[in-house]
């Protein structure tokens, strides 16, 4: 077995953790960053199998436009709870 096989069962063991681990995490936050973990070490694997334009797709598409918009949204949304807490305190107050 060659260095470079090793290499590749080690980024498709890495793949399956990173799957299963997104479907148990607790936070949403955790969820997305692995996610991006998962579409960057995916990335890697396309270039070890000599399809440079999936990859890079995959790093594009995968780890940054979707994981940038998975952030936008979270943050978004905490924000927005932040706003309801504090008209609910509001109206208590009343």
């Amino acid at each position: 077995m060659t260095a470079i096989d090793i290499v590749k069962i080690l980024l498709l063991v890495l793949l399956i953790v990173c799957a299963v681990s997104v479907n148990f995490t607790r936070t949403i936050l955790s969820a997305v960053i692995i996610f991006m973990s998962y579409s960057s070490i995916m990335c890697i694997v396309w270039i070890l199998l000599e399809s440079p334009d999936l990859a890079i797709t995959e790093a594009a598409v995968g780890a940054g436009i979707s994981g940038i918009l998975f952030l936008v949204t979270l943050r978004r949304i905490r924000e927005a709870d932040a706003d309801r807490e504090e008209q609910e305190t509001n109206e208590e107050r009343k």
